[in-house]
């Protein structure tokens, strides 16, 4: 590592020459060692899917979950080393509670952004810690504003987004989700979660890739506009569909090919 940065990446709190912060840099480029996950705001709600790797056939296909439920009205999928994304979990958690707490009321999703954002950015600035080798992405559905949908990086800058992604696939994602909601600006939670759903087996490449396990949950009308799993019944038609899907457009290449 050190060679790289030439000695400049041994704290977070030293710049390069060029500016550069080389600890992010490596923070950053712990997410291509994780499944792709992506976030998609619909018309009437927002839907969360996760590519899930197992690491291990013996593990326990519900244990180490991309998904986090904040609170009744959250949502969040991770991407990036799993301890790294319980605590941010975990921290978020804890913001949510504070607030419900102290004010009565739910936490707006901005200032759960922004409460997250200063969280991430203050490992930053400390010669005693790391960054986090992670990003998340969370949303909920504002009484007033409606769906919303935020990203927060390792460095803690963060964005509100209509859809984006994290991960090892991320460029393919947010290609594909920039062309899904460009055909479908008013597109609904009950159509999004099936696109979600190709979208994360299109960006997985079963000859090079482990095999994963598809995470998928939603915050819409049919949840009563609390962040849950999509039910088990709609969830095998997703992923049936979704690997159709795949196949299919796999064949065609196959057959351009050696015509």
């Amino acid at each position: 590592m050190s060679g790289s940065g030439a000695g400049y990446d041994y704290s977070s709190t030293t710049y390069s020459p060029q500016g550069k912060i080389y600890q992010i840099e490596y923070a950053e480029k712990s997410l291509q060692n994780s499944g792709t996950c992506i976030g998609i705001r619909c018309s009437d709600g927002i839907v969360f899917a996760v590519e899930k790797i197992i690491k291990s056939k013996l593990l326990e296909t519900h244990s180490n979950r991309r998904i986090f439920t904040i609170s009744k009205k959250v949502g969040m999928v991770t991407a990036g080393l799993l301890p790294d994304c319980r605590q941010i979990a975990n921290r978020a958690m804890s913001e949510s509670n504070d607030y419900q707490n102290f004010y009565g009321v739910n936490i707006p999703i901005r200032v759960l952004n922004d409460r997250l954002s200063a969280f991430f950015q203050l490992y930053t600035i400390y010669s005693h810690v790391r960054p986090f080798g992670c990003s998340v992405i969370f949303g909920s559905v504002d009484e007033i504003k409606g769906p919303q949908l935020y990203k927060v990086e390792p460095s803690g800058i963060s964005y509100g987004y209509y859809g984006c992604a994290a991960g090892k696939n991320e460029r393919k994602a947010k290609t594909e989700i920039e062309k899904l909601l460009n055909e479908n600006k008013e597109m609904t939670c009950q159509d999004a979660i099936f696109q979600a759903a190709k979208i994360i087996f299109s960006c997985n490449d079963e000859e090079k890739d482990k095999d994963f396990i598809l995470e998928l949950s939603w915050i819409s009308p049919q949840s009563n506009f609390e962040h849950q799993f999509v039910p088990e019944e709609l969830y095998q038609e997703c992923v049936a569909r979704a690997r159709a899907s795949k196949d299919g457009s796999e064949s065609s290449s196959e057959e351009e090919g050696g015509g």
